[in-house]
């Protein structure tokens, strides 16, 4: 089972997780118009580098855990696959959305 990046990522893209990951499979895009980012389910070995880097908690760790955004990531990897690689934002760096909190 892959990780999953959810809907707490929408808007928000911090890529940290892109520098941590051994097999480069989380890309960014634009999803419903909202920066976003998603893992490829195909690629994705769970090895579970991503997690503790998303300062806001947005990557989790099985399909079952969000099988909604389960499908948004792997609808969407291929089509995103070839965007370039986007900066890291500062994990200091408040969210944009209200919902969203930096976890500790």
């Amino acid at each position: 089972m892959a990780y999953v990046i959810t809907d707490k990522c929408l808007g928000e893209r911090y890529g940290s997780c892109v520098a941590v990951c051994p097999v480069d499979c989380i890309y960014p895009g634009d999803y419903k118009g909202e920066e976003f980012m998603v893992i490829d389910p195909t690629i994705c070995i769970t090895c579970g580098a991503c997690l503790p880097e998303c300062p806001i908690g947005a990557i989790v760790e099985s399909e079952d855990y969000s099988p909604d955004w389960a499908k948004v990531n792997a609808e969407q990897a291929e089509g995103f696959k070839a965007n370039p690689k986007v900066p890291e934002r500062a994990k200091d760096d408040p969210p944009r959305k209200p919902g969203n909190k930096l976890v500790q």
